[in-house]
């Protein structure tokens, strides 16, 4: 049988400069980003922020996996 080895997302504690998986931005990646933008923009509802990461992954050719996690929170403020 042929599957895809997946790799994670690796983190330090205090640290959103992680790789994000060439395969994919996965759940636990997504709601440390989320939460990271929330605090930052307290004001911009959640619809909003994602919205924001969705201009960010269309602005970078279709995709977010490869950028770190300060890079995608660091675009997605420019457009918040």
């Amino acid at each position: 049988e042929n599957f895809q080895q997946k790799t994670s997302a690796a983190f330090s504690t205090n640290s959103y400069d992680a790789f994000i998986s060439p395969n994919t931005l996965n759940l636990s990646s997504f709601t440390k980003l989320m939460k990271k933008l929330q605090e930052i923009h307290p004001e911009a509802s959640r619809d909003k922020i994602v919205d924001a990461l969705l201009e960010v992954r269309k602005n970078n050719k279709g995709i977010l996996s490869g950028l770190s996690i300060s890079s995608i929170v660091e675009r997605t403020s420019v457009i918040l």
